[in-house]
C-alpha cells in the first residue's frame, strides 16, 4: 500500500497480529488480526474505529510494548549497520538453509494455487483461508531472507554470500561499540565543559576543570579516528558486496528480490536489548496524563528521567535543567514549574508535562493515544495546536489514535479505519470524510450528529452486536452487521486495494456513491 508520491516511509508494517491468550487454551482475543500500513515522515497518521477496536493495542505494537504476535514492523529512522541486530547475524550464518526453505515453501504455495484455481466458485471460497496461509508462509520466507541479502538469493555460492555478510555483521558490531564509547565520552566532554563554565563565571581557578576537559578532547579524537577507520572497513565490504551484485544483476529474478532489500530494522525481530537503544526514537503520549506521571517525582524529575536513562546526560545537574527548561517552554511549561508535583496541574498542564516528557528525547516517531479525549474541549484545542506546532519544529511523525472523527479530521493527514482488529479503510483525510468506500466508515460518518435540522442525511445506527474478538466470523469481519453482505463476505477475507488514487479499501462491495466519483 505504497503512497504515490515521493515520500520516504518511516515504519512499514505488514500483516501484524497482535493475540493475547485467555483462560482456555489455544483461544486468544485477536486485538490486532493482519494489519499492514506505511506510515510516511512528518505526516500525521489518524486512527479511528469503535472503543475495542484495537487501536491503542496497534500503538503499542507499533512500539514494541506489546511483542506483536506476528508480522513486520520495519523502521527506517536508523539503518541496520547502527544496531547490528541478532536477527541479521542468524540469517547470513544460517543463509543456505533459509534459501532452500523459501523455495520449499513458495512450491507449496504454488502447487496448492494451481489446484485451487481449477475449482469451482463455491469451493474456492471454502479453500481461500488455507490458500491465504501458504501465501503468507512463502513470503516470510522470502522477505526473512530477501530484506537483507536483496537479489543475492539467486548467486550460486551461497556461503560465499554468507561468509560477507557476516564480515560485515561483525565490523558493524565493532562499530557500535565503538560509538557507545565516544557516547560515554561525549558526556565526559559536556561535563567538564560545562564544569569550566561555571568556574569562569564564578570566578573561580579554572586549571584543574581545562585539565580534565583536554584529556576528554584527545580521547574523543583518538575515538573519532578508531570510528573512521572501522568505517572505511565497512565501505570496503561495501564496495565488495555491490561487486557480487552485478555478477548476477541479469538473472531473471535478481530483480523480484532486490526490490525488498532494504536498510530497514524489524523492531519485532528485535531483542529488548537492541530494542532499547531505539526507544528514545519511538514515543508514547498516554491518554491519561494523571495516572501516566509518577505522584512521587516533580515535574523536572519526570522529564529529565527518560534523559538519563539514554545517557544525553550523566547526572541531574544544572546543564541537565537548562535543558529540560528549554522543553518545558517549548510545551507552553513555565520555568518555574520545574520542582511542582503532577497533583498541583490542571488537566491539560499534566498532558503538557506528558508531551514534555515524550519529546525531550528527541523522537522522530510518537504514538498519541486518546492523547485529547480526558479533556474538555478548549483545552483540547490548545493541546492539538501544540502537537502540530511541535511536529513543524521538529519534523515529527504522529499516529494519532481517537475516536473523535471531528479532531482527527482536522490533525491527520491521513486517516486509518479499524474494525474489529482489522484495517478496513485507509485514504487522505479529506477523502475519508467526502467519499468513503467502506460501509463501515458511511455507518461512523452517518452517526456523527448534527444540529442542522434541515440535514438530509439521517443518523444509521448499525445493527446486532460487534462479534467476540476471541472467535470473530469468517470471511469479512464487518458481514455480520452490514446490509451489503452477500456469500462472499462469509467466506473470503476481503484484501486492500487501491480503489481511487491513495485510497485503499478491504471491501467485496466498494461503495456506489464512492467509487463512481473522480
Amino acid at each position: 500500500m505504497q503512497n504515490k508520491e515521493e515520500r520516504k516511509v518511516l515504519l512499514q508494517i505488514s500483516n501484524l497480529k497482535q493475540y493475547f491468550p485467555v483462560g482456555k487454551k489455544g483461544l486468544f482475543v485477536k486485538a490486532n488480526d493482519g494489519i499492514s500500513i506505511d506510515i510516511y515522515e512528518g505526516e500525521t497518521f489518524g486512527l479511528v474505529g469503535e472503543s475495542g477496536c484495537g487501536k491503542s493495542t496497534l500503538g503499542r505494537s507499533v512500539l514494541q510494548l506489546y511483542k506483536q504476535t506476528d508480522g513486520r514492523s520495519m523502521y527506517f529512522g536508523r539503518s541496520i549497520d547502527e544496531i547490528a541486530p541478532q536477527y541479521a547475524y542468524n540469517t547470513f550464518r544460517n543463509l543456505g538453509a533459509r534459501k532452500e526453505h523459501m523455495f520449499a515453501t513458495r512450491k507449496k504455495y504454488e502447487d496448492f494455487q494451481a489446484e485451487y484455481d481449477k475449482l469451482p466458485e463455491k469451493e474456492q471460497f471454502l479453500k481461500h483461508a488455507e490458500l491465504t496461509k501458504l501465501r503468507k508462509e512463502a513470503n516470510d520466507a522470502m522477505l526473512d531472507v530477501a530484506t537483507l541479502v536483496g537479489g543475492l538469493i539467486v548467486a550460486e555460492d551461497m556461503k560465499a554470500v554468507s561468509d560477507i555478510y557476516m564480515e560485515e555483521f561483525r565490523i558493524s558490531k565493532e562499530l557500535r561499540k565503538a560509538e557507545d564509547r565516544r557516547t560515554e565520552i561525549q558526556l565526559d566532554l559536556d561535563d567538564a565543559a560545562f564544569a569550566v563554565k561555571t568556574a569562569k563565571e564564578a570566578g573561580k581557578p579554572t586549571s584543574s576543570a581545562e585539565t580534565t576537559l583536554n584529556k576528554c578532547k584527545a580521547k574523543m579524537v583518538q575515538c573519532e579516528k578508531e570510528i573512521g577507520a572501522i568505517q572505511a572497513r565497512i565501505e570496503e565490504v561495501h564496495g565488495r558486496i555491490e561487486k557480487m551484485r552485478k555478477k548476477y544483476e541479469n538473472h531473471p529474478e535478481f530483480a523480484t528480490y532486490e526490490a525488498h532489500h532494504s536498510d530497514g530494522i524489524d523492531l519485532a525481530r528485535l531483542t529488548y536489548s537492541e530494542m532499547r537503544r531505539l526507544r528514545s526514537d519511538l514515543q508514547l503520549i498516554f491518554q491519561d496524563p494523571y495516572s501516566s506521571l509518577n505522584p512521587r517525582m516533580t515535574v523536572g524529575q519526570i522529564i529529565g528521567e527518560g534523559m538519563i536513562a539514554h545517557k544525553y546526560f550523566r547526572r541531574n545537574d544544572d546543564r541537565m535543567k537548562e535543558e529540560i527548561v528549554r522543553v518545558m517552554e517549548e510545551c507552553g511549561l513555565a520555568p518555574y514549574f520545574l520542582h511542582r508535583y503532577p497533583h498541583q496541574f490542571s488537566g491539560g498542564q499534566r498532558q503538557r508535562i506528558g508531551i514534555a516528557r515524550s519529546l525531550a528525547l528527541r523522537p522522530k516517531f510518537v504514538v498519541c493515544d486518546e492523547a485529547v479525549s480526558a479533556l474538555d474541549v478548549s483545552i483540547q484545542a490548545q493541546i492539538i495546536n501544540l502537537l502540530q506546532e511541535l511536529k513543524e519544529k521538529q519534523h515529527l511523525t504522529y499516529m494519532f489514535i481517537t475516536h473523535d472523527l471531528s479532531v482527527v479530521k482536522y490533525i491527520s493527514d491521513r486517516i486509518g479505519v479499524m474494525y474489529l482488529g482489522s484495517m478496513v479503510e485507509l485514504a487522505p483525510s479529506d477523502d475519508i470524510f467526502q467519499h468513503p468506500l467502506h460501509p463501515y466508515t458511511e455507518a461512523l460518518l452517518n452517526a456523527i450528529p448534527t444540529t442542522d435540522e434541515d440535514a438530509a442525511k439521517k443518523p444509521e445506527v448499525l445493527e446486532g452486536d460487534i462479534p467476540s474478538p476471541v472467535n470473530p466470523p469468517k470471511g469479512c469481519k464487518f458481514h455480520t452487521r452490514c446490509k451489503y453482505c452477500t456469500e462472499i463476505c462469509t467466506h473470503v477475507v476481503p484484501e486492500m486495494r487501491e480503489i481511487r488514487p491513495n485510497h485503499f479499501v478491504a471491501c467485496h462491495h466498494i461503495l456506489e456513491k464512492g467509487s463512481s466519483e473522480g
